[in-house]
């Protein structure tokens, strides 16, 4: 393990970041950390380095022609600003960026989520040398998690920033006593098919389309739990689908809800979903029985 004394700057801003800063603070010495305003009191309460709040790639860039950091290598997560070659060149043994899955899968801004909508069986972290081009950087290594068949984005999070926090003290080490080489993404990534991207969601994408296969409906809601939430109309009742399992049964139309034995389906365009629970607007998540005692006239 790294000595405590050696020091590592930290870039970033969101949830993801938080968790993993309080993870590395454990067995690394924080120097500083960067982030943004929107963050910058937490990120400071989480260990006792000068916090740094940038909003933009220029001000990144100012930021380091007036600050002297020391430390060789620098940790970047979660962080959401462009991070120019001039910052990157800044430290002598670069930016490591850990990136949650195995590059060149899921390059870009929501890798996570987009493992489960694609209904994959495994995933990962990626330690990359961070360059200017959108995650294209070599590897330092890769470790892969099976996903688990009911994981939520939620719970996928939790399992990879764990499993980031190992590798980084694994590799880091090795990788500043020039032990560890980096290589190409495309010559041993873990992942053999062609790179593929992830974007930032946007609050439509939460609207169910009932015409998707149910399976592809039921990676959407486990995918979507913290945003935006799958949304969709019973009758005038607003709900979030909360969770729910593919059943092999259908009638018509596409988005037909039926109660059966004191359960509630919901037809798609194969097969159909059996809502297990929900949350009606501004009520809490309820199961679905719950949900059938106070709202079971809305569906017709």
């Amino acid at each position: 393990m790294i000595k405590k004394l050696e020091k590592i700057v930290f870039f970033g801003s969101g949830p993801v970041a938080a968790k993993s800063l309080a993870l590395l603070a454990q067995d690394f010495t924080i120097e500083a950390v960067i982030t943004k305003p929107s963050t910058l009191s937490e990120m400071s309460a989480i260990t006792d380095a000068p916090a740094y709040a940038v909003n933009s790639k220029i001000e990144l860039d100012h930021l380091f022609t007036d600050t002297n950091f020391i430390s060789p290598v620098a940790i970047l997560i979660d962080f959401g600003i462009i991070v120019s070659q001039a910052v990157i060149n800044y430290f002598p043994k670069g930016i490591v960026n850990s990136h949650f899955s195995l590059l060149p899968q899921w390059r870009g801004a929501d890798p996570i989520t987009f493992s489960i909508l694609s209904g994959q069986r495994q995933t990962g972290v990626s330690l990359m040398l961070l360059v200017e081009a959108m995650d294209e950087g070599p590897l330092l290594a890769q470790a892969a998690y099976d996903i688990e068949p009911d994981e939520t984005t939620s719970s996928l999070t939790v399992s990879l920033i764990e499993l980031s926090n190992q590798s980084i003290k694994q590799i880091l080490p090795l990788w500043l006593e020039d032990a560890a080489q980096p290589v190409p993404q495309e010559s041993v990534s873990l992942y053999s098919g062609k790179p593929s991207y992830s974007r930032k969601l946007v609050k439509e994408d939460g609207v169910i389309n009932w015409d998707k296969p149910a399976n592809q409906i039921e990676r959407e809601v486990r995918a979507y739990i913290e945003w935006p939430k799958s949304q969709t109309m019973i009758n005038d009742l607003s709900v979030v689908i909360t969770s729910a399992k593919v059943v092999k049964k259908q009638i018509e139309p596409c988005g037909k809800f039926w109660v059966e034995s004191k359960q509630l389906f919901v037809s798609c365009g194969k097969d159909s979903l059996e809502i297990l629970t929900l949350k009606p607007a501004g009520k809490r998540d309820m199961r679905v029985q719950a949900f059938l005692a106070g709202y079971g006239n809305r569906i017709k």
